[in-house]
């Protein structure tokens, strides 16, 4: 296994960077289909520091905010990027790794009402935490500098596969969603361990704590009552989920999984059908990967796209597109693999299946770490190695 197999997602993405830049070239990507819109990328905000994610708050308010890996929130308003992070919480988050930082924030449905969002982060140790912080009171472009933590994961045995995603679902009462990858370094196995809740994604009640956790566990989780895996899994099976998302019609979650040796995947799920199995590490991508007891498919949900590394190697999982500006594009999922050219379109087929199709290939090579939607539903998308943030437009 060479290096760029054997180490992690954005670790593994930024060697791919430089491995890029040394040889003048990217891999050849070639087109599925063409029944996809045509996209550009519009520049938005520059400066950024390693920008991870970017998001809506949820109140019309034409303000987006980007996670910096180091630790910062920003705030860019009206096309501006303020000078103030909305957030700094350097002082507590270990980024010193390729794959550890600040690397997740969902705000809450109620945000307007409650002031409150999460975050996701690695602590001093490298365990994985999940806090919770408010808005300030005198000024919504800045948030009160402390928060409480609502959960921590232990991971301190590596420094990669940490997931990192948060959002809340399609509920009536939404619930947290968190994607936890599985260890890395060889740490396979808890994928398929439902006593760990390492390589999967994790449910939980944020508004109504119970017992002795700050949350409480919704009762349709598959293992609600503690029987068979713990209480917060909702679905397993996973490597290193960095990024899913929800399709905002239909409620269908979305994950982007990144590959091991050879394949990276899409994987999908109905809306609130629990407990899948996505696979890893008996599979990766639709094929037998190292089982210990034979390649046994059955009760495994395996992905519905799939592309090789001779495609690209660090997939960067995406959204259904439920905008308006662009209709052509309206109900494709947009996704990508970092350090390509390309942006790429899945298109559901009547039979269920999927095609996948080029939506730009541009010019010079994009390093995409996230897409993100604005409260109005358009995509956007940060650039980790250059810094920008993009407006995903008509081409």
């Amino acid at each position: 296994m060479n290096l760029v197999h054997r180490i992690g997602s954005l670790g593994r993405a930024i060697l791919v960077v430089m491995l890029a830049v040394a040889m003048l070239s990217i891999a050849v990507l070639t087109p599925c289909g063409t029944r996809a819109a045509g996209v550009r990328l519009v520049p938005v905000a520059s400066g950024f520091n390693q920008p991870l994610f970017v998001t809506g708050p949820g109140t019309g308010s034409n303000r987006l905010f980007v996670v910096e890996k180091p630790g910062r929130i920003r705030v860019v308003k009206q096309g501006k990027l303020l000078a103030t992070p909305f957030l700094d919480i350097t002082h507590v988050v270990n980024d010193e790794a390729n794959e550890r930082g600040l690397l997740g924030l969902a705000f809450h449905p109620d945000y307007e009402t409650n002031g409150q969002f999460y975050v996701d982060y690695n602590d001093a140790n490298g365990d994985i935490v999940i806090a919770r912080y408010t808005v300030s009171e005198n000024n919504p472009d800045r948030a009160s500098a402390s928060g409480d933590v609502i959960l921590t994961i232990p991971h301190r045995e590596a420094e990669n596969h940490n997931g990192g995603m948060l959002a809340f679902g399609p509920e009536v009462h939404p619930y947290l969603y968190i994607s936890v990858g599985d260890g890395g370094s060889g740490q396979s196995a808890n994928a398929q361990n439902t006593m760990t809740l390492l390589g999967k994604i994790l449910r939980i009640d944020v508004d109504n704590p119970s017992g002795e956790h700050a949350y409480g566990i919704p009762s349709d989780n598959p293992f609600a009552d503690g029987t068979g895996g713990l209480p917060e899994i909702w679905a397993y099976g996973l490597r290193n989920p960095f990024r899913f998302s929800f399709d905002r019609q239909t409620g269908a979650i979305f994950i982007g999984d990144v590959g091991q040796n050879a394949w990276e995947e899409i994987d999908f799920g109905r809306r609130g059908l629990g407990g899948l199995n996505y696979g890893w590490a008996i599979m990766e991508g639709r094929h037998c990967f190292a089982p210990p007891t034979g390649c046994v498919k059955t009760g495994l949900t395996l992905p519905i796209h799939e592309y090789s590394h001779d495609t690209g190697n660090v997939v960067t999982g995406g959204y259904r597109y439920r905008g308006q500006a662009i209709p052509a594009l309206v109900g494709t999922y947009v996704f990508t693999n970092f350090g390509s050219q390309v942006l790429w379109g899945l298109q559901r087929n009547g039979d269920g299946t999927w095609d996948r199709s080029v939506l730009l290939r541009a010019n010079k090579q994009l390093n995409i770490a996230s897409f993100g939607e604005s409260d109005a539903a358009e995509l956007f998308a940060v650039d980790l190695v250059s810094g920008t943030l993009f407006r995903i437009a008509a081409a």
